[in-house]
């Protein structure tokens, strides 16, 4: 009789194994996404009881979405086509060089691709990720060079009375040396943190692949939150687990840049940094181009660089802040202490651009230098990836 038990349970366990097996097989055998030699891509999903399966992805054309910052351009959608066996599929067109990111609706209902383990976290929606090679996009591979450092610190900050989470990059051999590094302070948009520009921005490939060709001179990239009210990103601070929003309270009431000089003080008191004006810099995307206008405004003395992307240049009523008083003069003593490098970048299609037109024609009254740049697309990480590498090779 026991030989027979343990018979019966050895032969199911064998049966588990080879039905968990088999599911793992038949798992594998979906490929989603598959790149084609002529860069369009294939995307599949098994869904054999679904009546309607789309995908909706920034590789197709825009379509307008309403935002809480009002009419934007959004990723389009189109159906998939559904087989005798249950497995939907789409091809795509020729796919230009890019990081693209997707998903599914299946009967209405949003979801990831479960064949693509790639994903990233923007606000509270988590899309899939592929990129098609070549170009600019070459930059956001993680290639066979020498790599840098990516950190997640805690700092002290006094003017927010709370230790805070920040992410740092030290470029490549930063351990091994003894030298001294620029710094640039990179902040994120708003529904951001400060995980944002190290995932969706593809911070660490970007600087890398910069760096390894001699494109870019070695610099620590500061990347820090800039939602005043959080300790660190959702799900990585005391808060612990809890949905993102968009927009968080005191964002952009002058609390972030007030309190700015903590983050300088934890970076030039615990990093072998050139602590000095030349070797600064400070950029931003959308509100973090808000922050950066201000900070490096309200702090004259401090940036020699500074990089507006997409800056969310709009009045505002709760900027009453101490930060936003004497704003043509403290921007007047900006220019007039000096500095090497104002960058501004906008896509022409973005819904803030008429806000940085007028502000572009502020500073032609005043005669302050800036560069300007002007790119196709709206208010996308896709302008925002290609900023920062076009940015970072023009400092120090």
């Amino acid at each position: 009789m026991k030989k027979l038990l343990l018979l019966s349970n050895f032969l199911f366990v064998l049966a588990l194994s080879s039905t968990a097996q088999e599911a793992l097989f038949n798992a594998q055998q979906i490929v989603s996404p598959e790149t084609h030699e002529d860069n369009s891509v294939t995307f599949r999903l098994f869904a054999p009881n679904a009546e309607t399966v789309e995908i909706t992805g920034d590789f197709l054309p825009t379509t307008k979405v309403e935002t809480p910052m009002g009419e934007m351009d959004g990723p389009g959608k189109v159906e998939l086509s559904k087989d005798e066996n249950g497995l939907w599929s789409y091809t795509s067109e020729t796919l230009g060089p890019e990081l693209y990111n997707y998903a599914f609706l299946i009967d209405g209902f949003r979801t990831t691709d479960p064949n693509n383990p790639f994903l990233i976290r923007d606000v509270a929606s988590s899309t899939n990720i592929f990129i098609i090679g070549g170009g600019h996009a070459e930059l956001y591979k993680t290639n066979d060079i020498p790599h840098g450092s990516v950190t997640r610190r805690w700092y002290d900050s006094p003017g927010l009375d709370m230790d805070r989470r920040i992410t740092i990059y030290t470029p490549p051999g930063y351990e091994k040396s003894s030298a001294e590094y620029p710094v640039l302070y990179l902040l994120h948009g708003a529904g951001g943190d400060e995980e944002a520009w190290i995932s969706l921005g593809r911070t660490a490939q970007i600087m890398d692949n910069l760096i390894a060709q001699g494109k870019a001179k070695p610099m620590i990239v500061v990347m820090p939150n800039g939602n005043v009210i959080q300790d660190g990103a959702p799900g990585e601070g005391s808060r612990n687990y809890y949905k993102p929003q968009f927009m968080i309270p005191k964002t952009m009431d002058g609390t972030y840049e007030g309190a700015f000089e903590d983050i300088i003080n934890f970076v030039e008191s615990n990093y072998r940094v050139k602590a000095n004006k030349e070797n600064r810099a400070i950029a931003g995307l959308s509100m973090g181009g808000f922050h950066t206008l201000h900070i490096s405004r309200y702090y004259p003395n401090t940036f020699d660089y500074i990089g507006l992307f997409s800056a969310a240049i709009m009045p505002r009523e709760d900027a009453t802040g101490k930060v936003y008083s004497d704003f043509d003069q403290t921007l007047q003593v900006q220019m007039e202490n000096g500095y090497k490098l104002y960058w501004i970048a906008i896509g022409k299609t973005d819904f803030l651009y008429d806000a940085n037109t007028a502000y572009r024609a502020k500073l032609d009254g005043m005669n302050m230098p800036y560069e300007y740049v002007e790119s196709e697309g709206g208010h996308t990480w896709r302008n925002w990836r290609v900023y920062l590498s076009q940015f970072a090779p023009q400092l120090f």
